[in-house]
């Protein structure tokens, strides 16, 4: 009975629909609120950065979660998703590193798990249900 459980497949279906899905409505909410944007673009302009890479998150929260959803190119995607992960956790979230939430967690177990899922998708690829598999 246990052996119907042993389906690496489905378990990755299921990490690139729940990380690609819930990265997804991270970049749908930016493009429904263009003030994000300028927010992004102003700290990249802090860092000394030019303001138009901040279109960049585009790239990392509405391309690479439909890339890693459907199963295409997932290594890439998951790569693309984790770079977006770590420029967010350097401009917004550097601060918060150390510190715990309200809850008693870690304040940034969100984007924790948003680095760590992407990530593992680099390693484990899309699997057999994909449109694509690799």
């Amino acid at each position: 009975m246990l052996q119907a459980l042993h389906n690496d497949a489905f378990g990755k279906l299921i990490l690139r629909i729940a990380v690609g899905g819930l990265i997804l409505l991270h970049g749908f909410a930016k493009l429904t609120h263009p003030e994000t944007m300028s927010w992004i673009s102003g700290l990249l302009d802090g860092y000394g950065l030019p303001r138009f890479l901040a279109y960049g998150v585009l790239i990392g929260e509405i391309v690479a979660p439909v890339m890693a959803i459907v199963g295409w190119q997932t290594r890439l995607a998951g790569l693309l998703m984790t770079g977006n992960m770590l420029v967010a956790f350097v401009l917004v979230h550097t601060g918060e590193l150390f510190e715990l939430g309200g809850s008693g967690g870690w304040a940034l177990e969100l984007q924790g798990m948003f680095l760590a899922g992407s990530l593992a998708l680099v390693f484990l690829g899309s699997g057999r249900m994909a449109m694509r598999p690799d």
